[in-house]
């Protein structure tokens, strides 16, 4: 059920996820259809062990937005040494991995956390030059510097705490510079200090090869409306978002498709869970 034919400027992303998350994947895949008309897009998927309905169920999902779908699973073998626990579970580690587990075909790929929301284009992005450097990420500021200084010293870095929700990645670069082995150990010999692991571990050993990337345009805050209007004197309000912010990421433990959602993007990202509901629901009078 996926196109076959090769598209040299097709857009990659890619998903890390479990079964949890399938629907508000499809709330993803739908605002970046409706706001992406003229662009092709493959979805890659790296999972432990999806079960097979909900693989078929985000294939057809993405057939219908237009999108070749390649799920990967994820040997258990690469983890025989890596510490691997509660806190820290192996799907942890895939983004991390991704220059090792993609297949080489793919050069370059953009990762993005399931709890995001596309509302403008994502091209000026992907075509963005990345200047030598592995990933490119945004650093939450404003709201936030507090806990960017904390995390400089416990991390003992000297760069911004950049976000890994969404990750601009150069696999051809990453494949000479990554692998698992220094991620692993890394994180063996910080046992309790990792607040974030993955987060943690890509600040710590690759912060200075991140690009990095306006957060207002590409990994805009949801919580955080007020710190970004303040921040730009008034400049980035809602009809400003609206006209360029590209990735909004409802960041945090609550979620909009949970009870309770009061931040002000809320009721924008139920719009387009009523639009990927419709879609469903289209998708299965049409399979009948």
């Amino acid at each position: 059920m996926t196109k076959t034919k090769p598209h040299s400027d097709r857009i990659t992303l890619l998903v890390s996820l479990d079964q949890g998350y399938v629907k508000p994947l499809t709330v993803l895949l739908t605002s970046i259809t409706l706001n992406h008309p003229e662009d092709d897009f493959e979805l890659v998927l790296l999972h432990r062990s999806m079960p097979e309905d909900c693989l078929q169920e985000i294939e057809r999902f993405a057939y219908r937005c237009g999108m070749d779908f390649c799920p990967i699973a994820v040997e258990d073998s690469l983890f025989v040494n890596a510490p691997v626990s509660q806190r820290y579970p192996r799907e942890m580690y895939y983004r991390l991995l991704a220059p090792v587990l993609l297949p080489e075909r793919i050069q370059k790929v953009l990762y993005l956390d399931p709890d995001i929301l596309v509302i403008n284009s994502l091209r000026p992005l992907w075509e963005m030059p990345m200047q030598g450097k592995i990933f490119a990420a945004a650093a939450h500021t404003g709201k936030t510097e507090l806990s960017n200084n904390v995390n400089r010293l416990r991390l003992k870095t000297e760069h911004a705490y950049f976000n890994s929700g969404v990750l601009l990645i150069d696999l051809q670069q990453a494949r000479k510079e990554i692998s698992p082995e220094p991620i692993f150990r890394f994180v063996e010999k910080h046992p309790q200090s990792l607040v974030l692991p993955d987060q943690d571990v890509l600040n710590a050993l690759y912060g200075e090869r991140i690009l990095p990337l306006d957060d207002a345009l590409w990994n805009y805050d949801a919580r955080n409306y007020s710190t970004y209007l303040l921040r730009s004197g008034g400049v980035q309000d809602i009809d400003w978002v609206m006209s360029h912010t590209a990735i909004l990421h409802f960041c945090g433990k609550a979620k909009p498709w949970k009870p309770g959602y009061f931040y002000r993007f809320g009721i924008l990202y139920k719009h387009y869970m009523q639009l990927a509901r419709l879609k469903t629901a289209s998708d299965r009078r049409q399979d009948r």
